[in-house]
Protein backbone atom coordinates (compact mmCIF):
# COMPACT_ATOMS: atom_id res chain seq x y z
CA UNK A 1 0.00 0.00 0.00
CA UNK A 2 2.80 2.36 0.88
CA UNK A 3 4.56 1.58 -2.38
CA UNK A 4 1.36 2.13 -4.30
CA UNK A 5 0.82 5.51 -2.69
CA UNK A 6 4.42 6.51 -3.34
CA UNK A 7 4.21 5.47 -6.96
CA UNK A 8 0.98 7.43 -7.37
CA UNK A 9 2.55 10.47 -5.72
CA UNK A 10 5.64 10.29 -7.93
CA UNK A 11 3.61 9.83 -11.09
CA UNK A 12 1.50 12.92 -10.29
CA UNK A 13 4.43 15.12 -9.24
CA UNK A 14 5.17 16.58 -12.70
CA UNK A 15 1.48 17.33 -13.14
CA UNK A 16 1.33 19.06 -9.74
CA UNK A 17 4.41 21.15 -10.52
CA UNK A 18 2.89 22.10 -13.86
CA UNK A 19 -0.39 23.08 -12.20
CA UNK A 20 1.51 25.14 -9.61
CA UNK A 21 3.28 27.21 -12.27
CA UNK A 22 0.04 27.53 -14.23
CA UNK A 23 -1.66 28.88 -11.12
CA UNK A 24 1.18 31.38 -10.66
CA UNK A 25 0.81 32.51 -14.24
CA UNK A 26 -2.94 32.70 -13.81
CA UNK A 27 -2.61 34.87 -10.73
CA UNK A 28 -0.06 37.04 -12.50
CA UNK A 29 -2.33 37.50 -15.50
CA UNK A 30 -5.28 38.05 -13.20
CA UNK A 31 -3.34 40.70 -11.26
CA UNK A 32 -2.41 42.53 -14.46
CA UNK A 33 -5.98 42.29 -15.70
CA UNK A 34 -7.33 43.63 -12.38
CA UNK A 35 -4.89 46.54 -12.45
CA UNK A 36 -5.78 47.43 -16.04
CA UNK A 37 -9.44 47.43 -15.02
CA UNK A 38 -8.56 49.71 -12.10
CA UNK A 39 -6.24 52.08 -14.01
CA UNK A 40 -7.66 55.35 -15.26
CA UNK A 41 -8.41 57.81 -12.42
CA UNK A 42 -4.75 58.83 -12.21
CA UNK A 43 -4.67 59.82 -15.89
CA UNK A 44 -7.63 62.14 -15.38
CA UNK A 45 -5.59 63.86 -12.70
CA UNK A 46 -2.58 63.93 -15.05
CA UNK A 47 -4.56 66.14 -17.43
CA UNK A 48 -4.46 68.90 -14.80
CA UNK A 49 -0.69 68.33 -14.60
CA UNK A 50 -0.23 69.04 -18.34
CA UNK A 51 -2.77 71.83 -18.75
CA UNK A 52 -2.10 75.11 -20.62
CA UNK A 53 -0.66 76.73 -17.49
CA UNK A 54 2.04 74.06 -17.38
CA UNK A 55 2.66 74.56 -21.10
CA UNK A 56 3.33 78.26 -20.60
CA UNK A 57 5.78 77.80 -17.73
CA UNK A 58 7.55 74.80 -19.29
CA UNK A 59 8.06 76.45 -22.67
CA UNK A 60 9.31 79.60 -20.96
CA UNK A 61 11.66 77.51 -18.80
CA UNK A 62 13.14 75.59 -21.71
CA UNK A 63 13.46 78.56 -24.05
CA UNK A 64 15.05 80.88 -21.47
CA UNK A 65 17.12 78.49 -19.32
CA UNK A 66 17.65 75.40 -21.43
CA UNK A 67 17.63 72.12 -19.50
CA UNK A 68 18.59 73.60 -16.12
CA UNK A 69 15.04 73.58 -14.65
CA UNK A 70 14.20 69.96 -15.46
CA UNK A 71 14.83 69.09 -11.80
CA UNK A 72 11.83 71.21 -10.85
CA UNK A 73 9.59 68.88 -12.87
CA UNK A 74 11.04 65.92 -10.97
CA UNK A 75 10.55 67.57 -7.58
CA UNK A 76 7.00 68.70 -8.37
CA UNK A 77 6.07 65.23 -9.58
CA UNK A 78 7.28 63.65 -6.32
CA UNK A 79 5.24 66.17 -4.31
CA UNK A 80 2.21 65.52 -6.50
CA UNK A 81 2.46 61.74 -6.03
CA UNK A 82 2.50 62.16 -2.24
CA UNK A 83 -0.54 64.45 -2.14
CA UNK A 84 -2.63 62.69 -4.80
CA UNK A 85 -1.88 59.26 -3.37
CA UNK A 86 -2.94 60.50 0.06
CA UNK A 87 -6.24 62.04 -1.07
CA UNK A 88 -7.10 58.95 -3.13
CA UNK A 89 -6.78 56.91 0.08
CA UNK A 90 -9.44 59.12 1.62
CA UNK A 91 -11.84 58.21 -1.19
CA UNK A 92 -11.12 54.48 -1.06
CA UNK A 93 -11.25 54.05 2.72
CA UNK A 94 -14.21 56.31 3.54
CA UNK A 95 -16.20 56.21 0.30
CA UNK A 96 -16.27 60.01 0.47
CA UNK A 97 -14.67 62.59 -1.78
CA UNK A 98 -12.69 65.39 -0.13
CA UNK A 99 -15.63 67.78 -0.41
CA UNK A 100 -18.05 65.33 1.24
CA UNK A 101 -15.53 64.58 3.99
CA UNK A 102 -15.14 68.29 4.76
CA UNK A 103 -18.94 68.65 4.96
CA UNK A 104 -19.29 65.63 7.22
CA UNK A 105 -16.38 66.14 9.61
CA UNK A 106 -15.88 69.92 9.74
CA UNK A 107 -18.19 72.30 11.63
CA UNK A 108 -20.55 74.20 9.35
CA UNK A 109 -18.90 77.56 10.07
CA UNK A 110 -15.66 76.11 8.67
CA UNK A 111 -17.17 74.02 5.86
CA UNK A 112 -18.62 77.02 4.03
CA UNK A 113 -15.37 79.03 3.67
CA UNK A 114 -13.30 75.92 2.84
CA UNK A 115 -15.62 74.64 0.13
CA UNK A 116 -16.79 78.09 -0.96
CA UNK A 117 -13.19 79.07 -1.69
CA UNK A 118 -12.74 75.72 -3.47
CA UNK A 119 -15.68 76.58 -5.76
CA UNK A 120 -13.97 79.87 -6.62
CA UNK A 121 -10.71 78.01 -7.25
CA UNK A 122 -12.61 75.66 -9.57
CA UNK A 123 -13.87 78.65 -11.56
CA UNK A 124 -10.32 80.04 -11.73
CA UNK A 125 -9.02 76.70 -12.96
CA UNK A 126 -11.78 76.39 -15.56
CA UNK A 127 -10.95 79.87 -16.85
CA UNK A 128 -7.31 78.94 -17.44
CA UNK A 129 -8.20 75.64 -19.15
CA UNK A 130 -10.83 77.16 -21.45
CA UNK A 131 -8.46 79.98 -22.33
CA UNK A 132 -5.81 77.41 -23.28
CA UNK A 133 -8.25 75.59 -25.56
CA UNK A 134 -9.27 78.93 -27.13
CA UNK A 135 -5.63 79.80 -27.79
CA UNK A 136 -5.17 76.43 -29.48
CA UNK A 137 -8.22 77.09 -31.65
CA UNK A 138 -6.91 80.52 -32.60
CA UNK A 139 -3.56 79.01 -33.59
CA UNK A 140 -5.33 76.56 -35.90
CA UNK A 141 -8.23 78.60 -37.26
CA UNK A 142 -7.69 82.26 -36.40
CA UNK A 143 -10.89 82.24 -34.32
CA UNK A 144 -11.02 85.11 -31.77
CA UNK A 145 -10.29 84.14 -28.16
CA UNK A 146 -13.79 84.89 -26.84
CA UNK A 147 -15.52 82.89 -29.59
CA UNK A 148 -13.06 80.05 -29.12
CA UNK A 149 -13.72 80.06 -25.37
CA UNK A 150 -17.49 79.99 -25.93
CA UNK A 151 -17.17 77.10 -28.37
CA UNK A 152 -14.86 75.19 -26.02
CA UNK A 153 -17.24 75.74 -23.10
CA UNK A 154 -20.17 74.45 -25.12
CA UNK A 155 -18.25 71.31 -26.08
CA UNK A 156 -17.18 70.75 -22.46
CA UNK A 157 -20.78 70.92 -21.25
CA UNK A 158 -21.88 68.56 -24.03
CA UNK A 159 -19.14 66.07 -23.12
CA UNK A 160 -20.01 66.13 -19.43
CA UNK A 161 -23.75 65.64 -19.90
CA UNK A 162 -23.75 63.23 -22.85
CA UNK A 163 -21.18 60.72 -21.61
CA UNK A 164 -20.96 58.38 -18.66
CA UNK A 165 -17.92 58.63 -16.41
CA UNK A 166 -16.35 55.56 -18.04
CA UNK A 167 -16.73 57.07 -21.51
CA UNK A 168 -15.25 60.36 -20.32
CA UNK A 169 -12.34 58.46 -18.85
CA UNK A 170 -11.64 56.79 -22.19
CA UNK A 171 -11.81 60.14 -23.99
CA UNK A 172 -9.38 61.72 -21.55
CA UNK A 173 -6.99 58.78 -21.75
CA UNK A 174 -7.08 59.14 -25.53
CA UNK A 175 -6.28 62.85 -25.28
CA UNK A 176 -3.34 62.20 -22.93
CA UNK A 177 -2.00 59.55 -25.31
CA UNK A 178 -2.21 61.89 -28.30
CA UNK A 179 -0.56 64.75 -26.38
CA UNK A 180 2.29 62.41 -25.44
CA UNK A 181 2.69 61.26 -29.05
CA UNK A 182 2.65 64.88 -30.22
CA UNK A 183 5.63 65.72 -28.04
CA UNK A 184 7.46 62.56 -29.06
CA UNK A 185 7.08 63.83 -32.62
CA UNK A 186 8.39 67.27 -31.63
CA UNK A 187 11.41 65.69 -29.91
CA UNK A 188 12.38 63.88 -33.10
CA UNK A 189 12.80 67.28 -34.77
CA UNK A 190 15.16 68.91 -32.26
CA UNK A 191 18.65 68.00 -31.02
CA UNK A 192 18.56 66.73 -27.43
CA UNK A 193 21.59 66.42 -25.17
CA UNK A 194 20.33 63.36 -23.29
CA UNK A 195 23.32 63.08 -20.98
CA UNK A 196 22.89 66.69 -19.88
CA UNK A 197 19.13 66.14 -19.52
CA UNK A 198 19.65 63.11 -17.28
CA UNK A 199 21.86 65.18 -15.01
CA UNK A 200 19.46 68.15 -15.04
CA UNK A 201 16.52 65.98 -13.95
CA UNK A 202 18.18 65.30 -10.57
CA UNK A 203 20.53 68.25 -10.05
CA UNK A 204 19.06 71.47 -8.61
CA UNK A 205 20.16 74.64 -10.39
CA UNK A 206 19.09 78.27 -9.97
CA UNK A 207 20.16 80.25 -13.02
CA UNK A 208 19.88 84.02 -12.71
CA UNK A 209 16.40 85.37 -13.34
CA UNK A 210 14.76 81.93 -13.18
CA UNK A 211 13.05 82.25 -9.80
CA UNK A 212 9.65 83.38 -11.09
CA UNK A 213 9.46 80.61 -13.69
CA UNK A 214 10.69 78.05 -11.16
CA UNK A 215 7.88 79.06 -8.80
CA UNK A 216 5.47 78.98 -11.73
CA UNK A 217 6.35 75.36 -12.56
CA UNK A 218 5.84 74.26 -8.96
CA UNK A 219 2.72 76.38 -8.54
CA UNK A 220 1.10 74.97 -11.68
CA UNK A 221 1.53 71.36 -10.60
CA UNK A 222 -0.43 70.89 -7.36
CA UNK A 223 -3.92 72.31 -7.95
CA UNK A 224 -6.90 72.27 -5.55
CA UNK A 225 -9.40 70.89 -8.04
CA UNK A 226 -7.23 67.83 -8.74
CA UNK A 227 -7.23 66.88 -5.06
CA UNK A 228 -11.03 67.04 -4.95
CA UNK A 229 -11.32 65.25 -8.29
CA UNK A 230 -9.02 62.33 -7.45
CA UNK A 231 -10.84 61.51 -4.23
CA UNK A 232 -14.11 61.45 -6.19
CA UNK A 233 -13.22 59.49 -9.31
CA UNK A 234 -11.19 56.85 -7.45
CA UNK A 235 -14.53 55.61 -6.11
CA UNK A 236 -15.53 54.52 -9.61
CA UNK A 237 -13.27 51.51 -8.88
CA UNK A 238 -14.75 50.77 -5.47
CA UNK A 239 -16.41 47.35 -5.42
CA UNK A 240 -16.81 46.54 -1.73
CA UNK A 241 -15.27 48.83 0.84
CA UNK A 242 -16.60 46.62 3.64
CA UNK A 243 -14.01 43.99 2.80
CA UNK A 244 -10.55 44.60 4.27
CA UNK A 245 -9.01 42.47 1.54
CA UNK A 246 -10.64 44.51 -1.22
CA UNK A 247 -9.62 47.80 0.40
CA UNK A 248 -6.01 46.59 0.66
CA UNK A 249 -6.04 45.54 -3.01
CA UNK A 250 -7.53 48.88 -4.08
CA UNK A 251 -4.92 50.80 -2.12
CA UNK A 252 -2.15 48.87 -3.90
CA UNK A 253 -3.71 49.38 -7.32
CA UNK A 254 -4.34 53.06 -6.61
CA UNK A 255 -0.67 53.61 -5.80
CA UNK A 256 0.39 51.93 -9.05
CA UNK A 257 -2.19 53.92 -11.02
CA UNK A 258 -1.11 57.20 -9.41
CA UNK A 259 2.58 56.45 -9.82
CA UNK A 260 2.20 55.44 -13.49
CA UNK A 261 0.00 58.43 -14.32
CA UNK A 262 2.24 60.97 -12.61
CA UNK A 263 5.27 59.52 -14.44
CA UNK A 264 3.38 60.03 -17.70
CA UNK A 265 2.79 63.63 -16.65
CA UNK A 266 6.46 63.99 -15.69
CA UNK A 267 7.50 62.71 -19.13
CA UNK A 268 5.17 65.07 -21.01
CA UNK A 269 6.18 68.10 -18.95
CA UNK A 270 9.84 67.20 -19.39
CA UNK A 271 9.27 66.87 -23.14
CA UNK A 272 7.93 70.43 -23.25
CA UNK A 273 11.13 71.75 -21.66
CA UNK A 274 13.32 69.53 -23.85
CA UNK A 275 11.53 70.69 -27.01
CA UNK A 276 11.71 74.35 -26.02
CA UNK A 277 15.39 74.05 -25.10
CA UNK A 278 16.24 72.35 -28.39
CA UNK A 279 14.14 74.63 -30.59
CA UNK A 280 14.38 78.03 -28.89
CA UNK A 281 17.15 78.17 -26.25
CA UNK A 282 19.76 76.81 -28.65
CA UNK A 283 18.77 79.43 -31.25
CA UNK A 284 18.47 82.35 -28.83
CA UNK A 285 14.68 82.78 -28.92
CA UNK A 286 13.27 83.23 -25.38
CA UNK A 287 9.49 82.64 -25.33
CA UNK A 288 6.96 84.45 -23.16
CA UNK A 289 3.69 83.46 -24.90
CA UNK A 290 2.48 80.16 -26.35
CA UNK A 291 1.38 81.72 -29.64
CA UNK A 292 4.86 83.14 -30.06
CA UNK A 293 6.24 79.62 -29.66
CA UNK A 294 3.90 78.26 -32.33
CA UNK A 295 4.83 81.03 -34.79
CA UNK A 296 8.55 80.44 -34.29
CA UNK A 297 8.25 76.69 -34.74
CA UNK A 298 7.28 77.13 -38.39
CA UNK A 299 10.57 78.58 -39.63
CA UNK A 300 12.65 76.57 -37.18
CA UNK A 301 11.10 73.08 -37.45
CA UNK A 302 8.49 73.32 -40.21
CA UNK A 303 4.72 73.70 -40.59
CA UNK A 304 4.01 70.18 -39.30
CA UNK A 305 5.70 70.94 -35.99
CA UNK A 306 3.69 74.15 -35.50
CA UNK A 307 0.42 72.40 -36.38
CA UNK A 308 1.07 69.46 -34.04
CA UNK A 309 1.95 71.90 -31.26
CA UNK A 310 -1.36 73.76 -31.69
CA UNK A 311 -3.42 70.56 -31.87
CA UNK A 312 -1.78 69.21 -28.71
CA UNK A 313 -2.47 72.50 -26.89
CA UNK A 314 -6.12 72.39 -27.98
CA UNK A 315 -6.46 68.82 -26.71
CA UNK A 316 -4.76 69.70 -23.41
CA UNK A 317 -7.02 72.72 -22.90
CA UNK A 318 -10.18 70.84 -23.80
CA UNK A 319 -9.39 67.73 -21.74
CA UNK A 320 -8.42 69.77 -18.68
CA UNK A 321 -11.60 71.84 -19.08
CA UNK A 322 -13.65 68.64 -18.88
CA UNK A 323 -11.92 67.46 -15.70
CA UNK A 324 -12.16 70.95 -14.16
CA UNK A 325 -15.91 70.87 -14.82
CA UNK A 326 -16.16 67.48 -13.13
CA UNK A 327 -14.22 68.81 -10.15
CA UNK A 328 -16.54 71.81 -9.91
CA UNK A 329 -19.57 69.54 -9.83
CA UNK A 330 -17.96 67.33 -7.18
CA UNK A 331 -17.00 70.26 -4.93
CA UNK A 332 -20.44 71.86 -5.06
CA UNK A 333 -22.30 68.57 -4.52
CA UNK A 334 -20.06 67.90 -1.54
CA UNK A 335 -21.30 71.07 0.15
CA UNK A 336 -24.63 69.21 0.44
CA UNK A 337 -22.86 66.00 1.51
CA UNK A 338 -23.57 64.37 -1.84
CA UNK A 339 -21.29 62.58 -4.32
CA UNK A 340 -20.77 63.62 -7.93
CA UNK A 341 -23.76 62.47 -10.00
CA UNK A 342 -24.35 64.01 -13.41
CA UNK A 343 -28.10 63.45 -12.98
CA UNK A 344 -28.24 65.22 -9.60
CA UNK A 345 -29.28 68.87 -9.38
CA UNK A 346 -26.38 69.90 -7.13
CA UNK A 347 -23.78 68.36 -9.45
CA UNK A 348 -25.44 70.02 -12.45
CA UNK A 349 -25.51 73.36 -10.66
CA UNK A 350 -21.86 72.98 -9.65
CA UNK A 351 -20.80 72.35 -13.26
CA UNK A 352 -22.92 75.30 -14.38
CA UNK A 353 -21.38 77.63 -11.80
CA UNK A 354 -17.86 76.53 -12.77
CA UNK A 355 -18.27 76.92 -16.53
CA UNK A 356 -20.43 80.06 -16.56
CA UNK A 357 -18.30 81.66 -13.85
CA UNK A 358 -15.19 81.17 -15.97
CA UNK A 359 -16.88 82.53 -19.08
CA UNK A 360 -18.20 85.55 -17.16
CA UNK A 361 -14.68 86.47 -16.08
CA UNK A 362 -13.49 86.22 -19.69
CA UNK A 363 -16.35 88.36 -20.98
CA UNK A 364 -16.12 91.18 -18.43
CA UNK A 365 -12.35 91.65 -18.46
CA UNK A 366 -9.28 91.23 -20.62
CA UNK A 367 -8.66 87.46 -20.95
CA UNK A 368 -5.07 87.65 -19.81
CA UNK A 369 -5.84 89.89 -16.83
CA UNK A 370 -8.52 87.36 -15.93
CA UNK A 371 -5.86 84.64 -16.16
CA UNK A 372 -3.66 86.51 -13.67
CA UNK A 373 -6.64 86.82 -11.33
CA UNK A 374 -7.26 83.08 -11.60
CA UNK A 375 -3.68 82.31 -10.57
CA UNK A 376 -4.03 84.61 -7.56
CA UNK A 377 -7.20 82.79 -6.47
CA UNK A 378 -5.50 79.40 -6.82
CA UNK A 379 -2.47 80.50 -4.82
CA UNK A 380 -4.71 81.70 -1.99
CA UNK A 381 -6.97 78.65 -1.91
CA UNK A 382 -4.46 75.81 -2.32
CA UNK A 383 -3.09 75.95 1.26
CA UNK A 384 -6.65 75.70 2.61
CA UNK A 385 -7.34 72.50 0.65
CA UNK A 386 -4.01 70.86 1.50
CA UNK A 387 -4.35 71.56 5.24
CA UNK A 388 -7.93 70.23 5.23
CA UNK A 389 -6.81 67.08 3.39
CA UNK A 390 -3.94 66.30 5.76
CA UNK A 391 -6.15 66.90 8.80
CA UNK A 392 -8.79 64.46 7.49
CA UNK A 393 -6.39 61.73 6.38
CA UNK A 394 -4.50 61.96 9.70
CA UNK A 395 -7.68 61.54 11.77
CA UNK A 396 -8.46 58.06 13.09
CA UNK A 397 -12.08 59.18 13.44
CA UNK A 398 -12.18 59.56 9.65
CA UNK A 399 -9.70 56.96 8.39
CA UNK A 400 -9.62 54.38 11.18
CA UNK A 401 -6.53 52.22 11.02
CA UNK A 402 -5.68 53.71 7.62
CA UNK A 403 -4.96 57.15 9.09
CA UNK A 404 -1.56 58.67 8.28
CA UNK A 405 1.26 57.41 10.48
CA UNK A 406 3.89 59.74 11.94
CA UNK A 407 6.25 59.42 8.98
CA UNK A 408 3.47 60.08 6.48
CA UNK A 409 2.37 63.13 8.45
CA UNK A 410 5.94 64.46 8.41
CA UNK A 411 6.34 63.89 4.64
CA UNK A 412 2.92 65.35 3.83
CA UNK A 413 3.46 68.35 6.10
CA UNK A 414 6.88 69.05 4.56
CA UNK A 415 5.39 68.76 1.08
CA UNK A 416 2.49 71.01 2.04
CA UNK A 417 4.84 73.59 3.56
CA UNK A 418 6.99 73.62 0.42
CA UNK A 419 3.96 73.96 -1.87
CA UNK A 420 2.47 76.73 0.28
CA UNK A 421 5.74 78.69 0.44
CA UNK A 422 6.18 78.56 -3.32
CA UNK A 423 2.55 79.55 -3.93
CA UNK A 424 2.81 82.49 -1.55
CA UNK A 425 5.99 83.60 -3.31
CA UNK A 426 4.31 83.17 -6.69
CA UNK A 427 1.36 85.22 -5.44
CA UNK A 428 3.72 87.95 -4.25
CA UNK A 429 5.60 88.04 -7.57
CA UNK A 430 2.27 88.22 -9.44
CA UNK A 431 0.96 91.15 -7.41
CA UNK A 432 4.20 93.18 -7.26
Amino acid sequence: MVVGKGAKLMSSLPERIGNFFKSLGGRHRSGISDFLNFAGPGLLVTVGFIDPGNWATNVAAGSQFGLSLLWVVTLSTIMLILLQHNVAHLGIVTGLCLSEAVSRYFPRWLTIPVLGSAVLAGIATQLAEILGAAIGLRMLTGLPIILGAMLSSGLVVYMLFSNSYRKLEKWIMGFVTLIGLAFLFELTLVPIEWKAAAQAWVTPAFPGGSWTILMGILGAVVMPHNLFLHSEIIQSRQWNKESEEVIARELRFEFLDTMFSMIVGWAINSSMILMAAGAFYSTGHPIVELEEAQHLLKPLLGDASATVFAIALLMAGFASSVTAGMAGGSIFAGIFDEPYNINDSHTILGIGITVTGAMSLLLVSDPFRALILSQVLLSIQLPITIVAQIYLTSSTAVMGKYANNHMQIILLSATALLVIVFNVMLLWSTLT
